[in-house]
């Protein structure tokens, strides 16, 4: 009778770009069988996949930034049924004797996902946990940018003639945003400094109002995940849907949590 082939197992590593992943590959020794350099895209992850199971049996695969760069891959790699380890630092000492490199980063992610040192289960990024995060950066630079429409309005406002700053005054933050947004200056006169300071004016309380309808958009649709996640969450006394959203998204889609 033949002899039952014996299949070597081995560890993958990667660290991240953003147009480029550098991949490591150790033996069951922990011994560097190769680095190489592979695409960020579909194709990419593929023949990176292949060339790592070229080794030998894949048992897991530590991925440095899998929140960010490394992303696409993580899940490409689970949905391809793989063990995938997050490393979340890379090792000090080995930098300091070897230098820094990428080939290097990623043999050190490799090391890392073989001894289980430095490495987490990553969060999964294809879940209602991901589409709140999503909505929830949105929203924040919605906010940002609704923040610095009010300053420059503001800024403006102090800059402007006389006359027409009188017409501005003792309003609420709405009453002057509708105010001006309803304002219809001649946009021939962009040469005269009291119509320029109306189309300014009336440009930057409508982006005020554009930004607020998007943000008032996007927490209802933040509201809608948190009610289908954690209704119990949301009904606690003090807790709304922002620190609500925050904890969700701090805790994670982890299949370990």
């Amino acid at each position: 009778m033949a002899d039952k082939v014996t299949v070597a197992a081995v560890v993958g590593g990667v660290d991240t770009h953003k147009d480029l992943h550098v991949a490591a590959v150790v033996d069951q020794n922990n011994k560097v069988l190769g680095t190489q350099y592979f695409a960020t895209t579909r194709q990419g992850y593929r023949l990176m996949l292949a060339w790592m199971t070229s080794f030998g049996a894949l048992k897991r695969i530590g991925v440095e930034c899998t929140g960010t760069y490394g992303s696409g891959l993580l899940r490409y790699l689970q949905n391809a049924g793989l063990e995938v380890l997050e490393v979340t630092a890379p090792d000090r000492m080995e930098r300091r004797k070897r230098g820094k490199s990428d080939t290097i980063d990623a043999e050190c992610a490799a090391h890392a996902a073989f001894s289980g040192i430095r490495t987490v289960t990553p969060k999964t990024r294809n879940g209602m946990i991901e589409s709140l995060r999503v909505l929830k950066t949105c929203r924040k630079t919605a906010i940002s940018a609704r923040r610095v429409a009010l300053q420059i309005i503001h800024s403006n406002i102090i800059s402007a003639p006389d006359d027409l700053r009188e017409q501005l005054r003792n309003m609420t933050r709405m009453q002057l945003i509708r105010t001006l947004g309803s304002w219809r200056p001649d946009a021939s006169e962009y040469r005269n400094v009291t119509n320029v300071y109306r189309i300014s004016l009336k440009s930057l309380a409508r982006r005020y109002l554009e930004l607020h309808d998007e943000i008032a958009d996007l927490d209802v649709m933040i509201a809608a995940i948190v009610d289908e996640l954690a209704p119990e969450l949301i009904k606690r006394n003090a807790i709304g849907y922002e620190s609500a959203s925050q904890l969700l998204i701090t805790a994670g889609d982890n299949p370990n949590g």
